[in-house]
């Protein structure tokens, strides 16, 4: 596989036609190379209009560890419209490419995993691209739900998976003025979503585009009542 070619033709085909089109956003994408942050055995998905498996088998969907397609990673990152003198929190670290995204744009990425295997792979994959300023925190999935207080408040967070709803507890470690971007819903209908704001009553909302992405764990889900 010509590596730069399929690098190329995903910003071009994919990304660019969603309205990703901020120069810096398209440069770092151009550079940060996702295939370092994608597991082997899947290396060429790498830059395909999918969601890329990071464990084996249907174990990936069905507990949310999954690559997020990339014009969706491309879009959230736009969004957020970081500074260099930002904190972030992400929710969900994955393989870490997000994360390494982020902190390209950010001051520092304090990033969250549950599964133990993911948060090495994602150290590893950050420490060999060079990304310093990007801290994995490997937490339980209740823990990873409520945030990290003790290293808020930040200026963006991102939840890089679907929820049923935002906790407020996470727009609680929002600055005044930060902005917090989740996928939310139920399949087979869910937005990503972008908050402005600090606590849950005053975060304004503005819907972003329309998705599907798997669950993270930890959140609580709506209660289901049957007759």
């Amino acid at each position: 596989m010509n590596t730069e070619l399929a690098r190329f033709n995903m910003i071009e085909q994919q990304i660019r036609p969603w309205d990703v089109l901020d120069p810096a956003v398209l440069e770092l994408l151009s550079t940060m190379r996702r295939e370092d942050f994608v597991p082997a055995a899947y290396r060429a998905l790498a830059f395909v209009d999918t969601q890329v498996p990071l464990v084996p088998g249907a174990q990936a969907q069905a507990e949310g560890a999954c690559m997020l397609e990339p014009k969706v990673e491309a879009r959230i990152l736009q969004e957020l419209r970081l500074q260099r003198h930002e904190k972030v929190l992400e929710i969900g670290t994955g393989s870490g490419f997000m994360a390494a995204l982020l902190a390209h744009r950010a001051m520092h990425v304090h990033t969250l995993e549950c599964r133990p295997e993911l948060a090495r792979m994602a150290r590893e994959a950050l420490r060999r691209n060079g990304v310093l300023n990007a801290t994995v925190h490997e937490v339980d999935a209740a823990t990873g739900a409520r945030g990290l207080a003790a290293e808020g408040p930040f200026d963006a967070i991102v939840l890089s998976g679907s929820v049923a709803e935002v906790p407020a507890a996470l727009f609680d470690q929002l600055k005044p003025g930060g902005r917090l971007v989740a996928i939310v819903g139920d399949e087979p209908v869910m937005v990503a979503r972008l908050f402005t704001g600090g606590a849950a009553h005053a975060a304004a909302a503005r819907d972003l585009f329309d998705t599907v992405a798997p669950r993270l764990l930890g959140f609580a889900e709506p209660t289901r009542f049957s007759f």
